[in-house]
């Protein structure tokens, strides 16, 4: 992985761990989700337009069904780690467990589908950072006997949507050039189309609320959120999927020290062992 790879993703690892302690600190629910996406759209227009004309984005057909497709899926992660959040679960122990499954059949699909041959060394950095990624988590026996058994199905269900879109937008940026800002927006629009009017059907005053109550958390999301996703799919039109999937891992450091520090979740010792395994993961992406 170059270091320009690299960098991209550890800053949206960042990026993306912030606006989840955002989401779990100050509580999600449809109209947090529904209205922070309306307003990406708003925020990031005038960037996915400048970025059209500059790298001179020639539009095809093929395009917009890439988007929809894609945008149903982030639909779908969007409220299912939602949900995990709001059934009880810690950010130190939803947040690893769908960040470190998605990049897993991530991976395995990239070598047996996509013919893609990280080296040893590189391998050997994405299975330590999934195993100390598993550490951050705890025990897994003790998960189906806590309170929050609802919330880790729900956040093994978020991996898997992660490993879809991954994919998915892999070759939509690789294989079909579109430029990132411009995919995102799109994925974004779609996802609009159906999330907005399902929750005014649903819950008429959720969006109203959501403002009135929370307007930080979803002008946070709403900024971050498709940032952090960004600077992924830039990195991965010149990367490996099975490089940069494995290498975004890293916000579950950041996850995991923000629950620790901010939330207050505890357990220090185990998250510093973990973080040794993920830096010397990290390297070994770089390296291989």
């Amino acid at each position: 992985m170059s270091l320009l790879a690299l960098l991209l993703v550890l800053v949206s690892a960042f990026v993306h761990a912030s606006w989840n302690f955002v989401l779990k600190k100050n509580g999600g629910g449809s109209g947090v989700i529904a209205l922070s996406c309306l307003l990406s759209l708003v925020i990031y227009l005038p960037v996915m337009v400048g970025a059209a004309i500059l790298q001179h984005y020639q539009f095809q057909w093929m395009h917009l069904v890439l988007m929809f497709a894609s945008g149903m899926v982030h639909l779908a992660y969007f409220l299912l780690l939602d949900r995990a959040y709001r059934s009880g679960g810690d950010l130190s122990i939803v947040y690893p467990l769908a960040r470190s499954t998605g990049p897993l059949l991530t991976i395995l699909f990239a070598i047996a589908v996509l013919g893609e041959r990280p080296g040893p060394v590189a391998l050997a950095g994405a299975v330590l950072i999934g195993a100390s990624a598993m550490l951050l988590t705890g025990n897994p026996l003790k998960w189906h006997k806590s309170e929050a058994r609802r919330a880790v199905g729900f956040a093994l269900l978020t991996g898997c949507t992660i490993a879809v879109y991954t994919l998915t937008d892999k070759w939509s940026v690789a294989a079909w050039l579109v430029p990132p800002l411009v995919y995102d927006w799109g994925c974004n629009f779609f996802r609009c189309l159906v999330i907005v009017p399902l929750t005014r059907r649903r819950s008429p005053e959720a969006m109203a609320e959501a403002w009135r109550d929370k307007r930080s958390t979803v002008l946070a999301i709403a900024g971050l959120s498709p940032l952090s996703y960004i600077l992924v799919l830039t990195a991965m039109v010149f990367t490996p999927v099975s490089l940069v999937a494995p290498a975004r891992e890293v916000s579950i450091l950041f996850a995991a020290l923000m629950g620790a520090h901010l939330l207050r979740e505890g357990d220090l010792t185990r998250r510093a062992i973990a973080a040794l395994g993920m830096v010397l993961g990290i390297s070994g992406l770089a390296l291989g």
